[in-house]
């Protein structure tokens, strides 16, 4: 019992002693994972920031897609614009800023700038230079770099496009986005001419076919005309039964003359007379009355529904005509109304000082995230330490 006393009693003993050394223990693994997290970070930013990174140049331009609509929301840009006849055309801004983020707007910068060249150049630091640690010097990676250098911010509220290009001299910034400026434009009258393709053509067409069946009726009618020796059936017909309308008049007064002579002198020579006469018109009413309501086919009557037929084909046609030349009016006010523009608020600047790396303020944020980061690993590793112990 007195030995296992001693023995217990020598053990709690030693432990007193043995915390100062798991101290120091802790102290210097801190001190390892300080370097590690805080010291060993901040100095090679430092050094990367300080010496090695390379000054990068920021041209900034701004630019509004508008089309003269009467449509635009009253208040700040939007009254400005709508007080000049124009709108902003909100929609539209979309496929500027695509296409300027698109591999068809880098083609057109490396035909023209030789930019692919430019990001390559060997006074660009190694992380910032094309091609990057992997080496692969395709066009997609290219293009992925390029959509690191360019920013399209959108400001929905004054549908302002911001354009910022970055390269590392300032004048290919510049001209980078002055290209791409110039490079939407084009989309945007590629973009009006299709529109107005696209409205006009339809109605162009509707006006060609309608002036073809117009010309077709008219020449149906005409032929019809030459070929019958008619003008207009129903007007003929009407003042061919005026002229029978007098022949009957006329028939009618002289036999009422031959009926009174007959009656008051039989023996007048008058009345043989007045029967021939009576005779003649009665075949000339006989005949006029052929000519209108006759059974054959060179009578007014004959011809009138054939005449009525084409002339209301020709009266179809002639609206129709009509109707498309306003349409195709209506397609040219519309097309022209659709019209777009890029107005350019701010001109592609020439930068004069390098904006980018913000070499304090990085290195201060790798000091800082390795400071939060220290603390926590230092946490993790006491708590640890202390669940072992």
């Amino acid at each position: 019992m007195t030995d296992a006393s001693d023995l217990k009693f020598a053990r709690h003993a030693e432990m007193p002693a043995a915390h100062p050394s798991r101290i120091r223990r802790l102290i210097r693994r801190l001190d390892r994972i300080f370097i590690l997290t805080v010291a060993a970070p901040t100095l090679i930013a430092s050094v990367y920031f300080g010496l090695v990174a390379s000054d990068a140049f920021i041209a900034e331009s701004r630019f509004v897609v508008r089309s003269p609509q009467n449509n635009a929301s009253p208040g700040g840009l939007g009254a400005l614009l709508s007080g000049t006849g124009f709108a902003r055309a909100q929609d539209d801004i979309y496929p500027v800023r695509d296409y300027i983020l698109s591999r068809d707007a880098l083609k057109e910068l490396d035909e023209a700038l030789h930019v692919r060249k430019a990001y390559a150049d060997s006074h660009i630091d190694f992380l910032n230079r094309f091609p990057s640690f992997d080496l692969d010097e395709s066009f997609e990676a290219f293009y992925r770099h390029y959509v690191k250098q360019i920013d399209a911010d959108y400001d929905s509220t004054s549908s302002i496009l911001t354009l910022r290009v970055r390269a590392y001299t300032p004048e290919l910034a510049r001209d980078m986005n002055e290209l791409l400026l110039r490079a939407s434009e084009r989309l945007l009258l590629g973009l009006n001419e299709r529109a107005r393709h696209d409205l006009v053509e339809v109605a162009q067409r509707e006006v060609r076919e309608a002036e073809a069946r117009s010309k077709d009726a008219t020449l149906a009618l005409a032929a019809m005309r030459s070929k019958d020796t008619v003008f207009d059936p129903n007007a003929q017909s009407a003042l061919q039964l005026q002229g029978v309308s007098r022949l009957q008049g006329e028939l009618v007064s002289t036999q009422a003359q031959m009926a009174q002579l007959r009656r008051l002198t039989p023996d007048n020579p008058q009345v043989g007379a007045l029967a021939a006469k009576v005779e003649i018109l009665q075949k000339a009413v006989a005949s006029e009355n052929a000519k209108v309501t006759g059974n054959e086919s060179s009578s007014l009557n004959a011809k009138a529904p054939t005449y009525d037929k084409l002339a209301l084909e020709k009266g179809f046609a002639d609206r129709a005509l009509t109707t498309a030349l306003a349409s195709l009016e209506a397609a040219r006010s519309e097309a022209a109304r659709k019209h777009l523009y890029l107005e350019r608020l701010v001109q592609p600047n020439l930068p004069d000082k390098a904006m980018e790396p913000r070499r304090l303020r990085s290195v201060l944020t790798v000091f800082v995230m390795g400071l939060v980061l220290w603390g926590v690993v230092s946490l993790v590793v006491a708590s640890v330490r202390e669940h072992v112990d």
